[in-house]
């Protein structure tokens, strides 16, 4: 069976560019988590029949057609020193292709509003990543007409002047992963090593509730003196296991064993990938109160939504409560590929109509919400 099959009732097809940023490939060989959203994407919407090219590296796998800048995903290619040189050249490529489409979709954060601003196609950009940084304002500012999809509704808050025309929560396969039963008995902590993450929170957790905890994260170079200082020390616990990055594969496994996953995150994360992950595998999560956790979860039953290290030492104990069979059937409910391409595809279909013109945003949809 197609891992990205959906049931969905196909409508006019659409020709759509879906532009990648170049840092990993389409799908990434290991951490990644807008490259994996926009690969999902991308073959669910070619399932559906829509004609969809691909600008992204070329080391990308995918079922559409493939417009490559840059051989290789820009993190894994040896002697880049300039890695946005290689998306100015994605943005020359793009211009000479426009007119082939009914509609531009980025994911490359404001790198091409210069250019989106001038083109006569209509286009939407996903913004993936944290948008509480004070020069993002002033460029928003300047940009005030560029359609912006948000993946939470608590992404959006220090952007009030962007014009969010909806929010899309992620989707995974629905086949991606399966119920696991937890009988690894270990907790788990799965993305990087920084410190908004919080893996030192993740191993006082581990420590004071006497669980084992394994940890499958990478280690950015910006982040590396934060683990030679923070972190590593405290991986010499015999309950603390480091076990490195894990790619799409080995998630299944590691998730599905684990009797609960941690994500003890210190700061406005725009939607956090493995908490579907988990959910995907019946997993229970404990994540701590911050940025999009109380759009994602569901208090009491698809894990705990905390506010302390004490807090979250207690949600251990009581985990035996949860349904890993009921945290399965929220992630098919709410977090699919298929859902979240219909809700891309709707918008699709209203930009390239014009419905949203002179709409005010207040009265945009927000999909996805908790039923």
């Amino acid at each position: 069976m197609n891992k990205y099959r959906s049931h969905t009732v196909k409508r006019k097809s659409l020709r759509i560019a879906q532009i990648a940023p170049l840092y990993e490939s389409l799908p990434p060989k290991l951490y990644g988590g807008t490259e994996r959203i926009v690969h999902y994407l991308t073959e669910e919407l070619v399932h559906q029949g829509h004609n969809v090219t691909l600008f992204a590296s070329g080391d990308s796998i995918t079922q559409g057609r493939l417009i490559a800048c840059v051989n290789e995903g820009l993190r894994l290619k040896r002697n880049c020193i300039d890695p946005l040189a290689y998306h100015i050249i994605q943005m020359q490529e793009l211009s000479t292709h426009v007119n082939e489409f009914d509609i531009l979709h980025f994911h490359t954060d404001y790198l091409h509003f210069p250019l989106s601003n001038m083109l006569k196609i209509p286009s939407v950009t996903t913004l993936h990543g944290r948008l509480d940084i004070p020069e993002l304002r002033d460029v928003y500012n300047v940009f005030p007409y560029q359609n912006l999809i948000s993946i939470s509704e608590n992404q959006r808050l220090p952007l009030p002047q962007g014009n969010f025309i909806k929010t899309v929560y992620h989707g995974l396969p629905e086949n991606l992963h399966h119920q696991g039963d937890g009988k690894g008995g270990y907790l788990a902590f799965l993305g990087r090593i920084s410190p908004e993450k919080g893996v030192e929170r993740a191993i006082k957790i581990a420590l004071a509730t006497n669980t084992k905890l394994k940890i499958a994260a990478k280690i950015d170079k910006a982040d590396f003196a934060y683990y030679e200082k923070n972190v590593k020390f405290l991986l010499d616990d015999p309950l603390i296991e480091y076990i490195g990055e894990i790619n799409e594969q080995q998630k299944t496994e590691f998730l599905g064993n684990a009797k609960a996953l941690l994500f003890p995150i210190d700061w406005p994360e725009p939607f956090g990938l493995v908490m579907i992950e988990a959910m995907a595998c019946g997993t229970p999560v404990i994540a701590f109160r911050n940025g999009s956790v109380p759009e994602i979860m569901e208090n009491n039953i698809t894990g705990f939504i905390v506010n302390s290290v004490m807090e979250a030492i207690d949600a251990v104990s009581r985990l035996e409560y949860l349904s890993r069979a009921e945290i399965r059937r929220v992630f098919e409910r709410r977090f699919t590929v298929a859902r979240m391409a219909e809700n891309y595809i709707d918008m699709y279909h209203s930009l390239v109509n014009d419905t949203f013109k002179n709409v005010p945003r207040s009265s945009m949809p927000i999909l996805n919400k908790p039923a």
